[in-house]
This record gives structure tokens, sequence and C-alpha cells, in this order.
């Protein structure tokens, strides 16, 4: 793999005696953000939110709706319209839901991820999902890609705190009855590894969907992925 794809933010034990707590090989429970670290969803989450938001008078950017993706959808609307009375947030979130289900199929996994899935539980790993999206819209989502099956347990945003909350975090643990030290967390936005570290979690930031490789390295993530191939190799390699 190339090292330039993989970076590792981990500060080395005085001895090797010693264990590594971040050795992946050793994790049991692998705990994935959806939009934009499974599912290459940013670029219709994006044009969604910007017929939403001019739907109803309002203008934002790219960089703006990217930067709160992670978030559940009414905690971004609320950022990116602060000036929205509640009425016209609710309106917000339904042009979106309305643009955004049926373009939904545009959203596939990405490329190396679905076989990723199929390695992790063949070598008998637990997975798991929490994210930003609605019970419904995971359903939908789960249901139209065919990936059920995959996770033991999945967790939204409308179930527990918003990222980064790490209520979703804890609450897949109690249920899958595992300790913090046996789970990672990977995800792409700035809240999922404040999420992973508010709990001491293994993290895994991915560069390739909302937040840039400076904006998650500041986050100080256990370890650092270019690319979805990159986050397979360091997964099943």
């Amino acid at each position: 793999m190339s090292k330039s794809s993989i970076a590792h933010n981990r500060v080395p034990t005085k001895t090797s005696l010693l264990p590594d707590p971040h050795l992946l090989a050793d994790k049991t429970l692998i705990i994935f953000d959806w939009d934009g670290t499974l599912m290459d969803s940013i670029g219709l989450i994006v044009e969604s939110m910007h017929v939403a938001g001019e739907a109803h008078g309002f203008q934002t950017t790219d960089k703006e709706v990217q930067d709160i993706i992670g978030l559940s959808l009414m905690n971004g609307i609320e950022i990116l319209y602060p000036q929205a009375n509640d009425a016209q947030k609710l309106a917000i979130q339904q042009s979106y839901a309305e643009y955004y289900i049926p373009n939904s199929h545009r959203t596939p996994f990405f490329t190396p991820i679905e076989d990723m899935l199929q390695s992790l539980r063949h070598q008998g790993k637990s997975l798991a999902v929490a994210t930003g999206k609605k019970r419904k819209g995971l359903d939908r989502v789960l249901d139209a890609s065919n990936s059920h099956h995959y996770f033991v347990m999945t967790r939204c945003a409308d179930e527990a705190g918003s990222k980064p909350d790490p209520q979703m975090l804890t609450d897949i643990l109690n249920d899958t009855q595992q300790p913090i030290a046996n789970a990672v967390f990977i995800g792409d936005s700035i809240y999922d590894i404040q999420m992973a570290t508010q709990l001491g979690m293994t993290s895994i930031a991915v560069n390739y969907g909302t937040a840039s490789s400076a904006e998650l390295a500041a986050q100080q993530p256990t370890y650092q992925v270019d690319t979805p191939q990159a986050l397979v190799d360091l997964l099943c390699g």
C-alpha cells in the first residue's frame, strides 16, 4: 500500500513490550459513518440542500453544506440558515427530502467498499453504522443497496444525540456488549472524529468525503487515509 495514502497519527509506546491499543487487527467491532464514508453521496447532499434552500429564498455555498454533513439534517439547516424561522426550517427540511429521496439511486457504495464489507464479515468482524441520517433514510438506502445483512446494529441521529455527541457509539457498544478497546470508528467529517475522541475510541479519518485532509488531521484521528482503496488496505490488509 502507498505510504502517502495512509497516515498513522499514533504516539509510539516507549517499549515494544506494551500492547498497542490501536492495533486494527485486534478490533472486533468496526463502526462506520455512512455518507461520504461508505456511500458516495456527498454530491447529492450538497445539490439537494441548494435546491431546498433556494426554494425558500435562501442561499449557501458548497463548502458550507459540506461542513454540516454528519450532523442531523435539522441541526445542519439551523447552522446554514440561522435567519430562517421555525416554519421555514421545516419547509427546507421537507424540500430537501422531496429532492433527495427520488434521486437517491445516484448514491452507490464507493467502488471497493462492498467487497471490504464482505471480507470483514468473513474475518468474523462485527460491523455497525453510526450516521447523521434519520432512521427512515438509512433504512431506505440499506434496502436499496441490499446491505442490511452486513451490519449487526445501526444507529441514527433521530435515535440518539447528533454528532459529535457520542451517544450513538455508546449505544452500539452497549448493544453489542463490546468494550471501547475492541472498537474502531471510521468517518469523513470532523464530527465523526470528535465523537470517537470523546470516548477514547480508535478512529480512522477518510479524506475522500466532506472534510479536507488538513481539517481532519487537526482532529488527530488515530489513522488517516486518502482513498476508499486505502481504507480497504488498512482494514483488510
